[in-house]
């Protein structure tokens, strides 16, 4: 059995509850600003949203990492701030460095794990073994870490955090830097976890065809506050209509005007040569588009349809992406590995 299937809140489908939770630094910068929200027992719940957005400093409060500065959290049916313990013992958390020693092996890894929470070594034995075989590590439980690919250790930081029977598995940036198909392999524990064992999940990520792929419901966190939640489906539908990008050679006239008359069409914004439009039936509005721009003596140089995805919803909220966020992300974290192995 992976789940402690403990309930303390028999009334309510909520394992998380947030209200107003509110992080402020030195008296004045706040980090968190009065986020308010649910998680439903059972689904995963996916947390997006800009470096510095509050991403961070809203989980570190729900694992009771930080103290809040105001607001209320409930975590598996316990205070944050007042039942610290006992939120711990029901939580598990994969963060997104990797943290297991590399001089010890996989099994002695997660048996630490294990003695860190005061699990007697006649229970932690035989559920480690358990939890090896559901990552399919036990070939490699008895080899040292420092001989795992990328992948393996990834698996087997997911086997850590299991250990403790948590109720709410928090995943932080689980796939960051993995190939394709080491990632797609990291998913199918990901679905499995909450399938059948029927855990709750809270996971970040700066993929956003993993979150669409994974998540049952996303919010989307920016300058401290939460600017949007409900599905994936909910969050693309948002965005209003197809979205239709055109390039044209000339910087000049900026005819985003005459565009947005155009029928079906809903907006128009300009950036330098392009201009980024939304419109229903981008099918039938493209043609009409193109005809306007080459009546007024420009060139066209390019032009692309795509139906809405979590991307655009992303970059509409946001007014940014995640890719060079991620790519800045990943560089970072490439460096400190380097430097960690340099110093040993």
């Amino acid at each position: 059995m992976i789940a402690n299937q403990q309930t303390t809140e028999a009334d309510s489908k909520a394992i998380v509850k947030v209200e107003g939770l509110t992080k402020t630094y030195d008296g004045k910068f706040k980090a968190v600003d009065g986020v308010s929200f649910e998680i439903e027992e059972g689904e995963i719940f996916g947390f997006l949203g800009p470096n510095g957005a509050g991403k961070s400093t809203t989980i570190n409060m729900l694992t009771t990492l930080v103290a809040p500065s105001s607001g209320r959290a409930i975590v598996c049916g316990y205070d944050v701030h007042k039942q610290a313990t006992e939120v711990r013992r029901n939580v598990g958390i994969v963060p997104q460095d990797y943290t297991a020693d590399e001089d010890m092996t996989g099994m002695a890894n997660i048996l630490l794990c294990a003695d860190l929470y005061g699990i007697p070594r006649s229970d932690s034995k035989p559920h480690a073994e358990e939890l090896l075989k559901l990552v399919e590590l036990q070939d490699a439980a008895k080899r040292k870490v420092k001989t795992y690919s990328g992948g393996m250790r990834r698996r087997l930081e997911i086997a850590c955090g299991l250990i403790n029977y948590p109720r709410l598995l928090f995943l932080d940036e689980p796939t960051l830097g993995l190939d394709v198909q080491t990632r797609a392999a990291v998913w199918k524990y990901i679905r499995m976890l909450k399938t059948e064992f029927h855990m709750t999940l809270f996971l970040t990520t700066h993929y956003l065809e993993e979150a669409d792929s994974l998540c049952d419901r996303i919010a989307i966190i920016d300058h401290g506050h939460i600017i949007k939640l409900g599905t994936p489906e909910e969050l693309k539908e948002g965005i209003g209509g197809d979205v239709i990008v055109v390039g044209v050679k000339e910087a000049e006239p900026d005819i985003s005007s005459e565009i947005s008359k155009i029928p079906l069409v809903k907006e128009v914004k300009k950036n330098g040569n392009d201009y980024r439009i939304k419109a229903e039936m981008g099918e039938e509005a493209s043609p009409q588009i193109m005809d306007l721009i080459r009546s007024k003596g420009l060139h066209v140089t390019k032009i692309s349809l795509t139906k809405p995805s979590l991307d655009e919803a992303y970059l509409e909220l946001t007014g940014r992406t995640l890719r060079e966020e991620e790519s800045n992300k990943w560089a970072a974290m490439s460096q400190r590995v380097t430097m960690a192995r340099a110093r040993s």
